[in-house]
């Protein structure tokens, strides 16, 4: 998040600088932008993550069932898709800030998304059309689809996550610059957005765990997908309703971030063998880290060691490059963080349905809901964080956010250790209880351990952070994992049968995993990191920080 640049002049008209109405016209304070715009937009992120989630909890159950597949491939499709939708942000960011700007961006990417979603509602008539071809066994529903249908339901999927690819890096951004920084109230009022912001969309994503997942398993698939495309309807009408009260920033004659920062790399690596003159050198002026990555300083210079004027990279260009390089040890000690994200939807949630789920003597809970406690965790400990830990660490640290960002990753990467014992400690019992009943080989039998109160702690897996490339990670550990330990007729850790599988192990690798990134990023605390995130830099921001994704 931007600091304040509170001007020291007071304000003397009504006109934000930097940004015009939806007519060109300067933009008004009093008509304009602030949660006058706001609101429309986190009404249009909680329809959002309402609708998305609605597709990716159950998403594993649809294709081990429906679609027939095995649980080690439901698995992996579903991390590889939801990994997609989750680095193609990083596109979308870049066209947005390259070519079409944010709310044309969200517009037409939204309308991807509505295609996307009434695509998938048709594909899953055509399978359900087909449904003479299943066959019902304890409550498990399994088909043999045509690879017509089959690749067309991809298809649709991956038209979601392309409108995915546009929306998620532009909509927080365009909320965020309905707040003028160099306005005392509205500075403040920003950061109460970005709280309001993550509560709604934990709200939002809360309630499609409770609701999506109990229509699909006991209603219809085809009306679960189909509610989720109309609710993302409604969320471009909300953002629509907007138009007339949003602030449109005037487009800078810039280059994007990307482009800036890849004609770094790209300079640097022409010049790789360009010495450059001595007077040069002697007139860069002095700049923080300049002796890290002095290979990018070659970005300054022409080939051959001119310095034709408008051609060579320019020093901001060169450390913003700098920037992203001191934040990948970050970065990839994170990604275990990321594997670990990407099991609630997975392999979670195939546990979950093995296990008695009932709640008194005809209810019983859809086990893609358990991922609700996910949820919940957010929205309990987010006021509790902001309003009760942050004050306190602030008294006793003396720094505004009362911790750093290096602490907080480190705390985060903990937690979601200690998450994983945990998980392979239930699984354990699980299996246990499976053997002592005599129910190793009866997989699609309902285990006598309640769940509510074995695996409500699984609801620590916190959101955020590299979720993208976590979820494809998961996907090649579980297949190379599947192959190496399926040898010599044995059952793979990630068997159809899951009482016969060893998740306890898997789970068991993914702690040991965070616990060398959290013992890697705890050494980065030493570092002096330096974090150029300005107005410029919101798409990325919001492309590397994935909301309860």
């Amino acid at each position: 998040m931007d600091s304040c640049l509170i001007s020291e002049a007071p304000t003397l008209d009504d006109t934000v600088d930097g940004a015009v109405d939806h007519k060109g016209d300067p933009a008004k304070r009093s008509f304009s932008g602030a949660w006058k715009s706001a609101y429309f937009i986190i009404g249009m992120a909680v329809v959002d993550r309402f609708a998305f989630k609605g597709i990716e909890t159950n998403l594993i159950n649809y294709l081990t069932g429906w679609l027939g597949e095995s649980t080690a491939a439901a698995a992996a499709n579903v991390n590889t898709w939801s990994g997609t939708a989750t680095l193609l942000p990083l596109l979308g960011a870049a066209i947005a800030d390259s070519y079409l700007g944010q709310y044309r961006t969200i517009v037409i990417a939204s309308l991807t998304y509505i295609l996307g979603l009434g695509l998938l509602t048709v594909s899953s008539v055509f399978t359900s059309g087909s449904s003479s071809n299943c066959k019902n066994s304890n409550k498990t529903t399994s088909c043999s689809p045509s690879q017509l249908q089959v690749v067309f339901f991809f298809f649709s999927l991956y038209v979601v996550a392309i409108g995915q690819g546009g929306l998620k890096p532009c909509l927080q951004a365009f909320g965020a610059e309905q707040f003028d920084q160099r306005d005392q109230e509205e500075c403040k009022a920003k950061s109460s957005f970005f709280n309001w912001w993550f509560f709604g969309l934990a709200g939002g994503v809360s309630v499609s765990y409770l609701i999506m997942s109990y229509i699909e398993d006991n209603v219809s698939w085809i009306l679960g997908f189909g509610i989720s495309c109309l609710f993302m309807v409604l969320g471009l009408l909300i953002f629509l309703f907007g138009t007339r009260t949003y602030r449109y920033s005037i487009k800078k004659n810039e280059r994007s971030p990307f482009v800036r920062i890849g004609r770094v790399f790209v300079a640097a690596a022409k010049n790789w063998k360009t010495t450059p003159p001595v007077e040069a050198t002697e007139n860069l002026p002095p700049y923080q880290g300049s002796n890290q990555f002095k290979f990018l300083n070659k970005a300054l210079l022409l080939p051959g060691g001119s310095g034709e004027k408008g051609k060579a990279c320019s020093l901001s260009d060169v450390e913003e490059a700098k920037a992203v390089l001191r934040l990948f040890p970050i970065w990839a000690t994170c990604l275990g963080y990321g594997i670990v994200l990407a099991q609630p939807p997975t392999l979670f949630t195939k546990q979950g349905t093995t296990l008695d789920r009932s709640i008194g003597s005809g209810f019983h809970i859809p086990a893609a809901s358990l991922q609700f406690f996910r949820a919940l965790t957010v929205l309990i400990f987010i006021p509790i964080y902001d309003r009760i830990f942050v004050p306190i660490a602030r008294s006793l640290t003396r720094k505004p956010s009362g911790i750093t960002m290096l602490q907080r990753i480190g705390i985060g990467i903990f937690l979601i250790a200690i998450t994983m014992v945990i998980a392979a400690l239930v699984e354990l019992k699980r299996l246990k209880t499976a053997e002592e009943y005599e129910l190793l080989d009866m997989p699609k039998t309902t285990l006598p351990m309640k769940i509510p109160s074995e695996l409500r702690s699984v609801g620590v897996s916190l959101q955020l952070s590299i979720v993208g490339l976590g979820r494809l990670l998961s996907t090649s550990l579980i297949s190379v994992i599947g192959k190496i330990t399926s040898g010599d007729g044995r059952d793979s850790w990630f068997s159809d049968n899951l009482n016969r599988a060893h998740l306890d192990y898997f789970y068991w690798l993914l702690a040991g995993v965070t616990a060398i990134g959290l013992a890697i990023s705890s050494l980065g605390t030493q570092m002096e990191l330096t974090m150029i995130i300005d107005s410029q830099f919101y798409s990325i921001e919001d492309c590397m920080d994935n909301y309860l994704a």
